[in-house]
């Protein structure tokens, strides 16, 4: 079992940044790909970016060149730096696992708040 806890989330105006962080334990030797997803109020949950052990990276289009994963396996935790962020980026964020044999793990969210 895996168990994830992000924090960092928050309210910030438009054009600020913010850093999510989602430390894992338990079975953390287990996790290959980590990542983030959000899911704003009607909408679907959305990949924004992942992270595999070795430190291959993959984002959404729209947080290309704004947002920036990062993964400190000693720490067993990923990051998330938020930086030009836009209302159309308030959302709640999710952190999730996935382990060698594609177990899912999934974090509780912190809430992501850009006003205008």
């Amino acid at each position: 079992q895996v168990q994830l806890v992000e924090s960092g989330g928050g309210l910030v105006q438009a054009g600020g940044s913010l850093r999510l962080s989602c430390a894992a334990s338990g079975s953390t030797f287990s996790i290959n790909v980590m990542g983030w997803y959000r899911q704003a109020p009607g909408k679907q949950r959305e990949l924004v970016a992942g992270i595999t052990r070795g430190g291959i990276t993959n984002y959404v289009d729209s947080v290309k060149g704004r947002f920036t994963i990062s993964r400190d396996n000693a720490k067993n935790t990923v990051y998330l730096q938020m930086n030009s962020l836009k209302p159309e980026d308030t959302a709640v964020y999710y952190c999730r696992a996935n382990s060698y044999k594609s177990i899912e793990y999934w974090g509780q969210g912190t809430q992501v708040t850009v006003s205008s």
